[in-house]
């Protein structure tokens, strides 16, 4: 009787053990890499010539703009 306390707590520690050393295993590997973004189209600011994301930039009437004051600026020398 003595024997078979003495096997099963061995093989409850082996359980623990291997189970713990699952979730080491599984937590070492590298996370997947994410996937990259869409490329986005530059556009160039039509006054001062900066290269900037269309989706960042301000939109007029003579074309792309990198800010709100460009864009009157332009405005005023092109009515």
């Amino acid at each position: 009787m003595k024997y078979l306390l003495v096997l099963c707590v061995v093989l409850v520690g082996i359980w623990v053990w291997r189970n713990n050393r699952r979730e080491d295993i599984q937590s070492r590997r590298p996370p997947r890499p994410k996937q990259p973004a869409l490329p986005v189209n530059m556009v160039a600011c039509r006054q001062c010539g900066t290269h900037l994301p269309e989706t960042e930039s301000v939109k007029g009437p003579h074309g792309h703009y990198c800010s709100a004051e460009h864009r009157q600026q332009d405005e005023r020398t092109f009515p």
